[in-house]
């Protein structure tokens, strides 16, 4: 199943309408709509919104199939990104820009590309450490 048909099956399942749904995560229901035919695909940061939205797994929407990371390597993200943000907090000036204190939106953001970039990381290490016989994904 693609992105998109698991939008619309977790989107229905909980009763939504494509323009609520939208509205949840600030985009039109253009938008929404074009996910779910799968002409467009949300951003990972997008999809977190989707998944707090309908209150489901980041599984749940991007699929099993997709993932290549297993739980481990999930635990071991999540793990790495707290620690790099507790070490950022608790720096000599905390998280800064421009000399101001990042507020809850700019941090939420950065919090996102830095998981985004830990799992793409992860992803190359795999791809590039496991022999080829090994390999789950065979491209």
């Amino acid at each position: 199943m693609c992105i998109g048909d698991n939008i619309k099956k977790v989107r229905e399942s909980r009763g939504l309408k494509q323009s609520e749904l939208a509205e949840l995560v600030k985009v039109s229901d253009k938008t929404v709509s074009s996910w779910e035919i799968n002409r467009t695909e949300p951003k990972m940061g997008m999809i977190e919104k989707i998944c707090q939205a309908l209150n489901c797994k980041k599984t749940d929407i991007i699929g099993e199939d997709n993932n290549p990371l297993s739980i481990k390597d999930e635990k071991d993200i999540e793990k790495t990104l707290q620690e790099t943000l507790n070490q950022l907090e608790s720096g000599q000036n905390g998280l800064m820009f421009s000399g101001q204190a990042l507020d809850d939106d700019t941090r939420e953001l950065l919090k996102i590309s830095l998981e985004n970039s830990l799992r793409m990381a992860k992803i190359t290490a795999k791809k590039k450490f496991t022999p080829k016989k090994y390999r789950v994904d065979e491209e």
